[in-house]
């Protein structure tokens, strides 16, 4: 299976508000795809979508292979799901609940189980309504990891847990599916940066871009140009140049589209009196944060074209 989940023009509306507008995407086997987007672009809409909690306005989406809209117990076996707002049993004890779970999935690992419940050092004997955040979290990652699913969906896991506790669960995430596919939406860039190897951006509902982590980078710099004298910035601009600004004889833009073998030559054309240009690698969060800059309202019909080359 090369596509373990993907989308065709999936969308959702509530009402007359378009949460969801023709997504479409394809996650490689074995891919660890964030999906990224500020409070509201549509990232919950897309999980619950996806799982089958809310029927799709239009389109269609495929876990395993199989329609969403017709997933059964035997897929739902394969597929691990874990999110911010996620309800459990809370009147449950840990070790109840996790013996609960386990009658659902028949490739359940009692060693797994209990090695997590270690790993977690989670009270088997305690309530989960008296668990604090970080303690409910690793016990529903415990539920949804101890039969090896095949896919995991994680929906906001890592909100406002500390440092700590976050690496703990990706480690473990990573270190015991190592065959699995993970489909993740989440605030926390730098934690993402580190372990994704795919990112896609939502902004209202549509996707900008989806595309591995490396290209991403490669394809990013901030770019700062220092003049001779003052001058006005050209308006022919590319318009994969973003969020151009000028102060003084500094002018700074971002190049979406950067090319390391055209990239003096560029500049040397619409900047002809440059006397020094520096190209600087950005981090995931500075990419995300020019983007979504480049597309508010009245710079998105200008440069929404050229923020991703694979829309």
């Amino acid at each position: 299976m090369s596509a373990p989940l993907r989308t065709e023009r999936l969308s959702k509306a509530f009402g007359h508000v378009e949460a969801l507008r023709e997504l479409t995407i394809e996650v490689p086997e074995g891919a660890v795809f964030a999906l990224l987007g500020p409070n509201g672009a549509g990232k919950t809409t897309a999980m619950k979508t996806l799982l089958n909690i809310q029927d799709p306005t239009s389109g269609k989406a495929e876990l395993l292979g199989v329609d969403s809209r017709r997933l059964g117990a035997g897929e739902f076996a394969r597929i691990g799901y874990v999110s911010e707002n996620q309800q459990i049993p809370e009147w449950m004890k840990v070790g109840y609940f996790l013996s609960y779970c386990r009658e659902f999935y028949p490739d359940w690992r009692d060693e797994d189980a209990a090695e997590l419940v270690r790993l977690f050092e989670l009270p088997l004997d305690r309530r989960l309504r008296n668990l604090s955040r970080g303690m409910k979290v690793k016990a529903a990652l415990a539920s949804s990891l101890a039969y090896r699913p095949k896919l995991i969906l994680l929906d906001e896991p890592f909100g406002g847990l500390d440092v700590l506790v976050r690496e703990q669960l990706v480690e473990s995430v990573l270190d015991r599916t190592p065959e699995a596919t993970v489909f993740l939406s989440s605030h926390d860039l730098s934690e993402i940066e580190s372990f994704a190897s795919h990112i896609a951006y939502l902004s209202e509902g549509r996707l900008l871009f989806a595309e591995e982590m490396a290209a991403l980078s490669a394809r990013f710099r901030e770019i700062e140009v220092t003049l001779g004298e003052p001058a006005e910035l050209p308006d022919d601009l590319p318009v994969s140049w973003l969020n151009s600004e000028q102060s003084g004889v500094v002018t700074g833009f971002v190049d979406s589209q950067f090319d390391p073998d055209r990239h003096r030559s560029d500049v040397q054309r619409f900047f002809p009196g440059a006397r020094d240009v520096t190209a600087r690698v950005m981090p995931l969060r500075a990419i995300v944060l020019a983007i979504s800059k480049a597309s508010r309202p009245g710079r998105r019909e200008r440069q929404a074209r050229e923020v991703t080359p694979c829309a």
